[in-house]
């Protein structure tokens, strides 16, 4: 059944068709990572990794870790991260992209606005790339203090991940993280506080509010190095958590309670360790 009333004006037509458009680009987006991790991860499951801690990289590193084997497979780590959080991150974003779209539509509607809306994503994605850049070099230090196991892809001290989980309980309870998650929450606040015009202007709106995204949940990304970078399951968990953090009614109430929940089993962790 159509959403489109007979009524319906042709802009109100073309926003409708447009939404569906975005958000079907959007999945496909989204179930080309996740493809990709479960290729990956069938790919670590038939070949034990390296002693380098790197992920589904044994052919790449088999044999002495010269520099541009290194080099190289520090940016395939690096990808590894960033198609991961295209799967966890991309499906939270869909309500600011289809809204930036439909604004685009309003105010271009004698031109094709898919270019700007394109552009706003790719900022957004950016932003998700930097963070990987710095994952990928996190778990290489791990790796290289013998903190990070390369069979599990998780950090072998129990204390560390005490650490990892009570910081990021803590953040879950501070004035940062609200700012935002409200952010995050609130498309139309966002774009109406933060709007700037032309190309340009759509890239540096989606840096910003990559740049939010990032503030709310990089701490608890970093939970994957306490349950394995490459837990699927655990991957999933996140990202459905995240999703209900920036969507659901109260997600704002979600948020703190995970922050004690998660400062709980980090004493939990540490007494065990």
């Amino acid at each position: 059944m159509s959403s489109v009333s007979p009524a319906a004006t042709p802009l109100e037509r073309v926003l409708v068709r447009d939404r569906w458009l975005i958000a079907g680009c959007l999945a496909l987006l989204t179930a080309f990572a996740w493809v990709y991790l479960l290729a990956l991860s069938g790919q670590m499951s038939a070949a034990s990794p390296p002693s380098t801690g790197m992920p589904g990289m044994a052919a790449a590193t088999a044999g002495p870790m010269t520099t541009s084997r290194s080099v190289g497979t520090f940016a395939l780590t690096t990808v590894m991260w960033w198609v991961m959080m295209i799967g966890m991150m991309v499906p939270s974003a869909v309500p600011i992209v289809l809204l930036f779209g439909g604004v685009q539509r309003r105010q271009l509607a004698d031109q094709n606005p898919a270019l700007r809306v394109a552009v706003f994503t790719l900022g957004y994605l950016v932003v998700w790339g930097a963070f990987s850049l710095l994952a990928a070099a996190a778990q290489w230090g791990l790796a290289a203090l013998t903190l990070f196991a390369p069979l599990d892809l998780a950090t072998t001290s129990a204390w560390l991940g005490a650490v990892l989980m009570a910081l990021a309980g803590i953040y879950q309870l501070t004035p940062l993280k609200n700012v935002c998650l409200r952010h995050c929450r609130s498309p139309a606040e966002f774009l109406t506080a933060h709007w700037h015009r032309g190309t340009s202007g759509a890239l540096r709106m989606g840096i910003e509010h990559g740049a939010y995204c990032v503030g709310c949940c990089w701490l608890l990304l970093g939970l994957l190095f306490v349950v394995g970078v490459m837990n699927l399951l655990w991957v999933a968990a996140i990202g459905v958590f995240v999703l209900l953090e920036k969507l659901a009614p109260r997600g704002d109430l979600l948020a703190r309670a995970s922050g004690v929940a998660l400062l709980g089993f980090a004493v939990y962790l540490g007494l065990r360790g």
